[in-house]
C-alpha cells in the first residue's frame, strides 16, 4: 500500500509540475501575442500620424513664405561667407541653429497641428542632419552631417527625441553663383513628433484584445487552480483510503479480542460449572458478536462517510448500559484500572445502543492508546442533562490541538504515540453520534495531566 501511495504521490507531483509548465508556456504565448499586437498597433498609429501630417503639408516651408525666404537668405549668406573663408564650419552650424525665426516658425507649425488635428496633442522638433556645399558641382564640402540629435533642433518644442518618432525627412537644394563660381547647397532636415498620451490611445484601441487576453489568463489560472485542488483532493482521498485499509483491523480488533478472551475463559471448568459466570461470558460473546457483525456491515455500507447516521433508538436503563460496556472493556484490557462513579440510578434514556457503544469504546480505547492506566467513568445530572464523564491519566492534549480533536481524520501526534493504529475517525465518530442524539461533547485537558471527555445527553 505504501508503494501505491508513493506512486500516486509521484504521479500527482508530475501532473502538478506539467500543469505549471503548461500554464507558464500558455501565459508566455499569450504575452507574446499581446506584445505583437501592441507593436503592430504602435506601428499602425505612427503610419496614421505620418499620413495625416503629410496631408497637412508637403513641406513645412509653405506655412510662411516670408520666413522661408529669410531662411534661404541666411543659408545663402552663410554659404558665400564660407566660400570666402569668412566663416568656419562651426560658425555655420551655430548660426543655423540660433536663427532668429525659430520661435515664430515653431508657433505657426504648432497652430497648424492644433487646427488640422484637433483630437491629438502633438509636440514636434525639426532637426538639421546635413549641410553640404558643392563647389562647381564637382567638389563636395560636408560642412555638417550628423545623426538626428535634439541638440541640432531648428524649430519645435520637443525637449528630447526619446519618445518621438520620425515623420519625414525634408531635403532642400539651392543653386547659386558667387564670383563666377557655381555652387549647390544640399540640406536635410528631419521632423520628429511625439503624441501626448499615445500609450493610452494605443491601449484604448486594444481594449477588446486586452480584455480577451485577461479573461483567457484568468480562465487558465482558474482551471489550473481547480485542477490542482482536484489533484490534491484526490491525493487526500487516496491517502485516507490507504490509511483506512491499513488500519481497518484496528476497528475490528476490540470485539475480536474480547471474543477470543471470552472463549478462553469458557474453556475453564470452574466457569462452566458456575451458571452465573457462564451466562455472563455467553452474553459478552453474544454482544461482541453482534457488534462485530454491525461493524462489518457499517464498513460495507460506507457509513463512516458523509452519509447521515440512521439511529435505531430504544428505551435503555443508562447505568446498566454503561456497566455492560465497562465489563466488556475490562475483559479486553485487564491491565487497565477502570473505575465507575455513578451518581445517578436507573436513568431511562432513548438511545441507539450500537452507535453509542461504539462511541464510548472509542473514547475508552483512545485513552488507552495515549498512555492511560486508570480511567474513571462518572455519571450525574447537570441542568436537566445526563452527564457522562470519562477521565483518564494519559499524556493529555495540548491546548492548541484540542479544537481539532473532533475533525475527521485528525490524529493527535505527541511523542512516539502517533504511531498507534487508527483512522482518525474515532472522536469524529463520537461527536457525530452524540450530535445525532441532540447532545454535546466537550474535552478538558492539560499536557501531562490527563484528559476528561464529557458527554451530555438530553434526559
Amino acid at each position: 500500500m505504501e508503494r501505491i501511495s508513493s506512486c500516486m504521490k509521484q504521479r500527482i507531483n508530475l501532473l502538478i509540475a506539467f500543469s505549471v509548465v503548461a500554464l507558464i508556456v500558455l501565459s508566455t504565448v499569450q504575452y507574446y501575442l499581446v506584445k505583437t499586437t501592441y507593436d503592430y498597433k504602435v506601428a499602425q498609429f505612427h503610419t496614421e500620424i505620418k499620413n495625416e501630417i503629410a496631408q497637412i503639408s508637403n513641406n513645412y516651408s509653405d506655412i510662411d513664405s516670408v520666413l522661408v525666404a529669410k531662411k534661404e537668405a541666411l543659408y545663402k549668406s552663410l554659404s558665400e561667407n564660407y566660400l570666402q573663408g569668412k566663416n568656419s564650419k562651426i560658425d555655420i552650424k551655430n548660426s543655423i541653429l540660433k536663427n532668429e525665426f525659430s520661435a515664430l516658425l515653431t508657433q505657426k507649425i504648432q497652430r497648424k497641428f492644433e487646427r488640422e488635428l484637433p483630437n491629438l496633442k502633438i509636440d514636434f522638433a525639426i532637426v538639421l542632419n546635413k549641410y553640404i556645399l558643392y563647389k562647381n558641382a564637382k567638389k563636395a564640402d560636408t560642412i555638417f552631417s550628423e545623426k538626428p540629435f535634439i541638440s541640432n533642433k531648428l524649430y519645435g518644442n520637443l525637449a528630447s527625441l526619446n519618445n518621438a518618432f520620425l515623420v519625414r525627412n525634408y531635403v532642400g537644394t539651392t543653386n547659386g553663383t558667387f564670383e563666377n563660381q557655381d555652387y549647390k547647397l544640399l540640406t536635410e532636415d528631419s521632423m520628429y513628433v511625439s503624441v501626448i498620451d499615445w500609450e493610452m490611445i494605443i491601449l484604448r484601441r486594444m481594449t477588446f484584445i486586452l480584455i480577451l487576453s485577461l479573461l483567457s489568463i484568468l480562465t487558465l489560472i482558474t482551471l489550473f487552480v481547480i485542477a490542482i485542488k482536484a489533484l490534491i483532493k484526490q491525493k487526500k482521498v487516496s491517502d485516507v483510503k490507504t490509511d483506512f485499509i491499513n488500519n481497518i483491523t484496528h476497528e475490528l480488533k476490540t470485539p475480536l479480542a474480547t471474543l477470543g478472551i471470552s472463549t478462553k475463559i469458557l474453556e475453564q471448568k470452574n466457569i462452566r460449572d458456575n451458571d452465573e459466570n457462564f451466562n455472563m461470558i455467553v452474553n459478552t460473546i453474544s454482544r461482541q458478536n453482534n457488534r462485530l457483525q454491525n461493524l462489518i456491515d457499517q464498513v460495507m455500507a460506507n457509513s463512516l462517510a458523509e452519509n447521515e447516521i440512521e439511529l435505531q433508538k430504544e428505551k435503555i436503563e443508562t447505568e446498566d448500559f454503561l456497566l455492560s460496556i465497562v465489563n466488556d472493556f475490562k475483559i479486553t484490557f485487564p491491565k487497565i484500572n477502570l473505575k465507575t462513579d455513578f451518581q445517578t440510578q436507573k436513568t431511562i434514556l432513548v438511545l441507539d445502543k450500537f452507535h453509542l457503544t461504539t462511541a464510548f469504546l472509542n473514547v475508552l480505547e483512545n485513552a488507552v492508546k495515549y498512555g492511560s492506566k486508570t480511567i474513571t467513568i462518572k455519571t450525574r445530572i447537570v441542568e436537566n442533562q445526563f452527564s457522562i464523564s470519562i477521565e483518564d491519566d494519559g499524556i493529555g492534549i495540548e491546548k492548541n490541538k484540542q479544537s481539532l480533536l473532533f475533525d475527521k481524520f485528525y490524529r493527535v501526534q505527541q511523542g512516539n504515540l502517533h504511531n498507534t493504529k487508527g483512522l482518525g475517525l474515532g472522536l469524529y465518530y463520537v461527536n457525530q453520534i452524540v450530535k445525532a442524539h441532540q447532545g454535546s461533547v466537550k474535552v478538558v485537558s492539560d499536557l501531562g495531566k490527563g484528559t476528561e471527555f464529557t458527554i451530555l445527553l438530553k434526559v
